[in-house]
């Protein structure tokens, strides 16, 4: 397998440095979008800009037939203030990439100048920049605006960085892998009073804190033990003054779960324990549910597709078949449930190592040695699925 020259990686490096300095939230993403799209249309492929809002899709054909395989890569950044201290520092104050979407773009482009340098496939290479993964949903607009109608793949692959983990692993997983995302804010309304006479009124606070704790029991008691979930109370809002029993409070609650049924079952559960333990008090819950990301889980068939071309071109030590599943969600989940692919993770550092600083925190940074890996993954990964000599 070629890998990227050191000239072309000290290339990449600095467009990478270029996107990090210049970060653009879910949607915003109007100067990664045109930076991207002139690169592609530079090598040699048909450019599609504004699915999705400001997602851009790279198509190179070859030959009059064979597979199409998807690539995808995110490209929108946090309202993070970033506090690395690095000479790319984010220009935009309040806003920084902290979750390594400048990487995963700098690696698939590099990629796409590599893979357009290359004759012996057969087939079609759909390249996506996606917009608004954090939250926003960008896979689903993208969807929504006919990506697989326009762009049909027989199977679609994505990477994401991993702090954690030694710099430059790949590690995959077969079936479920990362959580679905469901949220709830519940305002439970009562009758406010005097702190001194507590029997003149229905105390929301003390009915908050008893659903708080309840909540907990519904992992270790609902759920089965081998099935991971998670339930966060992660924000109780009640009352300003110690002498007085508010009218209302107000919980916001997060939920994670690896197993689709497993997620209904919760969110079930969690409604009727609310309403129940709020009824307990006199106290009337008011619940507003909102579906996050679904449950990510890769094609058995795709992952050891995927798997196999690891190990056939990088040392045994550096692939991991079946890695661990991660609790954070993806909206790349909702891509998977279209088209069979997998979504693997690439090791941004562990330990003393750089890059071992987790997302989504201010001093976070994509660790630069990645590019040449993830670019020669992504390279032989498509040629695998292109050769005219390998069945798909």
């Amino acid at each position: 397998m070629e890998r990227l020259s050191d000239r072309a990686v000290q290339e990449f490096i600095a467009l990478r440095h270029d996107i990090h300095q210049h970060p653009e939230l879910a949607f915003e993403e109007h100067r990664t979008s045109a930076l991207v799209a002139q690169k592609l249309k530079a090598w040699g492929y048909a450019v599609t800009t504004g699915l999705g809002g400001t997602g851009v899709v790279g198509q190179l054909r070859r030959g009059t037939s064979g597979p199409a395989i998807g690539l995808r890569a995110d490209m929108d950044a946090l309202p993070i203030a970033e506090a690395t201290g690095a000479d790319w520092s984010s220009c935009h104050p309040g806003v920084m990439h902290a979750c390594g979407h400048d990487g995963h773009t700098a690696m698939l482009l590099a990629a796409a100048q590599q893979l357009a340098n290359q004759v012996d496939f057969s087939g079609t290479l759909n390249l996506i920049f996606q917009p608004a993964e954090e939250g926003g949903g960008g896979a689903l607009k993208m969807m929504e605006d006919g990506l697989f109608e326009r762009f049909p793949c027989d199977a679609i692959f994505a990477m994401h960085n991993m702090p954690g983990i030694e710099q430059g692993q790949l590690v995959f997983r077969s079936g479920p892998a990362m959580a679905s995302s469901d949220y709830a804010t519940v305002t439970l309304h009562g009758i406010g009073g005097h702190g001194a006479m507590p029997h003149k009124a229905t105390d929301v606070v003390v009915a908050a804190a008893s659903i708080v704790m309840s909540l907990q029991t519904i992992v270790s008691r609902n759920v089965d033990p081998l099935q991971p979930a998670v339930v966060t109370v992660g924000a109780l809002q009640a009352g300003q003054a110690n002498n007085v029993i508010p009218a209302t409070a107000r919980l916001e609650i997060s939920l994670r779960a690896l197993h689709p049924q497993v997620r209904l079952d919760m969110e079930q559960r969690i409604k009727d324990l609310i309403t129940l333990q709020a009824e307990s008090f006199g106290v009337r819950a008011e619940i507003e549910w909102r579906s996050g990301y679904a449950v990510l889980v890769n094609d058995a068939v795709q992952t050891a597709r995927a798997i196999a071309v690891a190990q056939r071109h990088f040392p045994a030590t550096q692939v991991v078949p079946q890695g661990a599943m991660v609790t954070g969600s993806e909206d790349f989940a909702f891509m998977l449930e279209r088209v069979p692919g997998c979504y693997l993770f690439i090791g941004n550092g562990a330990g003393q190592e750089p890059g071992a600083c987790m997302v989504h925190n201010p001093s976070y940074d994509f660790n630069d040695n990645n590019i040449a890996i993830g670019a020669a993954y992504w390279v032989a990964l498509a040629s695998d699925f292109l050769s005219p000599t390998t069945p798909n």
